[in-house]
Order: C-alpha cells, then sequence, then structure tokens
C-alpha cells in the first residue's frame, strides 16, 4: 500500500474530499498517536536486566604492547536500577557466567527472573514466542533458583532498565576512563568499582534517593538468598556414540557403554571432569584430559568379549600353551617375541590353540618341534604341517655345526703375516 493509492481510493468514494498534502499531513498526524509505550512498573526484587555494552575497553599488553578490547558486562536490577559493570576478556560462556556469578554476590541475593538480550551465550535460539535458552546457562539458573526470560528479538524496550544502564555506564565510566591505559583485567575493574559505587550513590534527579538507597529499601529485601555453594562452570555438547563406544569432546575420546552405540548424549564438562548424559542421566563419568587425541575408557563399558580379549596378556598365551606341552610353549614364546608388538601375534596363537582341539595335543606337539627346528613358526605352516601329516614323520637330524677353525692353505695368511 501507499498514501498515494490510499489518497486515490479515498477521493473516489468523497469527491469534495481532502487534497493529496492535506490528506497526507492528516495521515502522518494519526501515525504519531500509535507509537505509544507501555510503562513498566518493576515489582521488588523481580527482574534483573544483563546485557553487553556496545562500547569496549582497551587492556594493553605490559611487554609486547599489543591492544586488545575488554567487553563490558552490564547488570541491573528492575526495580531500584542498582547497577553492576565489569570488564571481561571476551563474550564467551565463561566469562559471561562468572559476570552473573559476580552480581549476585555483589547484590546479595537472586532476583525472581533475569531478562537477557539474544546473546548467544545466553540463548540458543532466539524466537519471539518460544526461545530455547542455552543450556549451560539454564543449569546456572536452576542452581541460583532464577527464571531465564529473554527479550523478544528486536525490541530493546523490553529490556529498556538495561539498555539505560549500558548507556549512563558508557557515559560516567568508560568515557570517565577513556585517558587512563590499562594493563589487566584486574586494575581496570578496580578503577570501574570506584566509579560504579559513585554512580550508585549520586542522587536521583526527579526521585527520591539513589540506586543504592533505593536498593537496600526495595530490592535487597526482596530477593532470593545466594546458594551455599557457587556455581561450577561447565560446558555442554551433544554427540553421538561412535560404533567404538566412545565420543569425542574437546579433541579426545570418552567411553560410554556399549549399548549406546549411535545414540545421541549430552556432554557437560567442568575443570575437572567430563559427565556424559543419556537421556539426562548420568551414564559416563570421566577426569576430564587436557591433551590431544588422548583415549579415556572405563574397562566396565566395553564388552565382555572385548575386555576378555585384552585380559590376554603374553603370559597367559604362553602359559595356555604349556597345557598342550613344552614345544608349543616355546612355539609361542617365538612366534609372540618375532612381532613389533605382541598384541600382533595374538590371533596366530590363537588359532594353533584351535588346530590342538581338532588334531590333538600330541600331533600339536610334534608340530611344534618340526616348526621350531625348520624355523616355520606361523600359523599358516604348522596348519600345512598337521594337514600334511608331517608331524608322524621322523625329524630331519640336526646338521653338525661347522667347524670355527679354518683349513690350513698357502693363500691363507695367518696372524703373523700382520705383524
Amino acid at each position: 500500500m501507499t498514501l498515494q493509492l490510499v489518497w486515490e481510493e479515498y477521493r473516489d468514494a468523497n469527491q469534495d474530499g481532502y487534497g493529496y498534502s492535506r490528506f497526507c499531513e492528516l495521515y502522518q498526524r494519526w501515525r504519531k498517536k500509535l507509537d505509544v509505550v507501555l510503562r513498566q512498573e518493576h515489582k521488588a526484587g523481580e527482574k534483573a536486566f544483563v546485557d553487553w555494552a556496545g562500547a569496549t575497553m582497551p587492556i594493553y599488553d605490559r611487554d609486547t604492547g599489543n591492544v586488545w578490547q575488554a567487553s563490558l558486562f552490564i547488570a541491573t536490577l528492575g526495580a531500584s536500577s542498582y547497577t553492576w559493570a565489569e570488564v571481561t576478556r571476551d563474550q564467551q560462556m565463561e566469562s559471561w557466567l562468572l559476570a552473573h556469578i559476580h552480581a549476585l554476590e555483589h547484590w546479595g541475593g537472586v532476583p525472581l527472573l533475569v531478562v537477557p538480550d539474544n546473546t548467544r551465550t545466553g540463548v540458543s535460539k532466539a524466537c519471539r514466542y518460544d526461545p530455547d535458552v542455552n543450556p549451560t546457562y539454564q543449569n546456572f539458573a536452576a542452581h541460583y533458583g532464577f527464571g531465564v526470560l529473554p527479550a523478544r528479538p528486536y525490541k530493546p524496550r523490553d529490556k529498556a532498565v538495561v539498555e539505560n544502564a549500558v548507556q549512563v555506564a558508557q557515559r560516567w565510566i568508560l568515557a570517565a576512563l577513556r585517558h587512563r591505559k590499562f594493563f589487566s583485567l584486574g586494575e581496570a575493574n578496580r578503577s570501574i568499582g570506584e566509579l560504579l559505587h559513585r554512580l550508585n550513590h549520586r542522587l536521583f534527579r526527579k526521585r527520591d534517593g539513589s540506586r543504592a538507597s533505593v536498593f537496600e529499601a526495595l530490592d535487597k529485601p526482596a530477593m532470593q538468598p545466594l546458594p551455599q555453594e557457587r556455581f561450577e562452570i561447565s560446558e555442554w555438547a551433544r554427540a553421538r556414540v561412535n560404533i567404538d563406544y566412545h565420543v569425542t569432546f574437546d579433541g579426545n575420546f570418552y567411553s560410554v557403554p556399549y549399548n549406546l552405540v549411535q545414540q545421541v548424549v549430552e556432554i557437560r564438562a567442568t575443570v575437572t571432569t567430563v559427565e556424559i548424559l543419556h537421556q539426562s542421566v548420568r551414564v559416563a563419568s570421566h577426569v576430564r584430559s587436557r591433551g590431544r587425541e588422548k583415549v579415556i575408557t572405563n574397562r566396565e563399558h566395553r564388552p565382555k568379549s572385548h575386555q576378555a580379549h585384552l585380559e590376554w596378556p603374553p603370559s597367559r598365551m604362553v602359559q595356555w600353551a604349556e597345557t598342550i606341552g613344552p614345544h608349543t610353549a616355546q612355539l609361542f614364546e617365538r612366534i609372540l617375541a618375532d612381532k613389533p608388538h605382541p598384541e600382533m601375534g595374538y590371533r596366530g596363537c590363537l588359532g594353533i590353540i584351535r588346530l590342538a582341539k581338532k588334531y590333538s595335543n600330541a600331533r600339536m606337539e610334534a608340530a611344534a618341534a618340526r616348526a621350531l627346528l625348520t624355523g616355520a613358526c606361523r600359523y599358516r605352516s604348522i596348519a600345512s604341517i598337521l594337514k600334511n601329516s608331517l608331524d608322524r614323520q621322523p625329524l630331519p637330524a640336526t646338521p653338525d655345526k661347522p667347524s670355527t677353525t679354518p683349513p690350513r692353505h698357502d693363500n691363507i695368511r695367518g696372524a703373523e703375516y700382520f705383524e
């Protein structure tokens, strides 16, 4: 629709109606009356609003002189506008949650609701009607006992309190510190804390008291108490269990029960622990590895057949062969010793054990003796000996060892020649 089209339709119905310019003037006057604003009334201790400020603070590296930009986190209470501000290294999950923890501990209590913007650290998928809260942030909220109510996308008036607090913090904190150089987050936050105290105790211009006095009178008594322990910051991820009953997280491999192969599981990782959950039930827990390409496996997660296979050390193989006879045991030792790794000879040894069951222990002993004498110490050689009944033939005579003394000859020079 255009105003020109609407006016033409209006004139068709009203021949003596307004001209186009007057019609547009009256339309704009009517339109301005539509943009009315609902004044929000905030109950004491009910809501806190959180957001990242658009402006950043430069932090200088004392050694290299490089500069990186620290993000400014703002949290403010609805009823009193009592504000918390700090700079963080980045806007990732750990910084987001630590800033929340500092704000709650500064207030000494917990509001009923926290209203974040649709930042990735707070909301996994933004939606006007049914947003998905980030699982880590949801877990954090459950620990402290508050609900998460994300603001509607592109509706800054839903969190007008914190938008105003961001503007105030940028004017009265960042602008006031613009001529100072900071070489660490701690140094910057100490200076921010001094200005923040002054900001919260400044008297309102259009109402009685200050942010601090209204906070003490309204918000603080109505807030919930802090939990006894701090929240342990964790990361969440989703993964599909591989056919080797391990999942990949942070470049390492962690085992889960083998019956969950091809299932999708959730991974919760703290600084020290990796927990794996399936349908909200914990199925595995491991000490977190800080290396790369490490495989962390719980023996109980393996099938029984895999457990039995891994419990076959070389000594067990040899002991098993001794029940057949000494030549077979010696043959096993030779097979395992000839491989770069003993496990590479396990299959051949198991095959020989099966041959003993098929042909008898006596024939296996004879075949092992022939294999040791001829150097044919392989499964295929043993199978061939037994198949062709070579084990029943007498062993070839062992050739005499050659003399180490050379024969006498005119062309052979002795040691005397070199004296």
